[in-house]
């Protein structure tokens, strides 16, 4: 969703700089959820364990 709002607000505004900070905000997210699930999977691990 976010790359369409980049794409958009590129094509309107015609700023590659908008483009690429909205695309660096998506990665970011991408990331962060990673993080989250793999903070999870820890977790769900450890509780095995126990």
């Amino acid at each position: 969703m976010i790359k369409q709002i980049a794409w958009n607000t590129f094509k309107n505004t015609g700023s590659i700089d908008s483009y690429l900070e909205l695309t660096k905000v998506e990665n970011i997210e991408k990331n962060i959820s990673k993080n989250l699930e793999k903070k999870e999977t820890n977790n769900i691990e450890q509780n095995i364990k126990l």
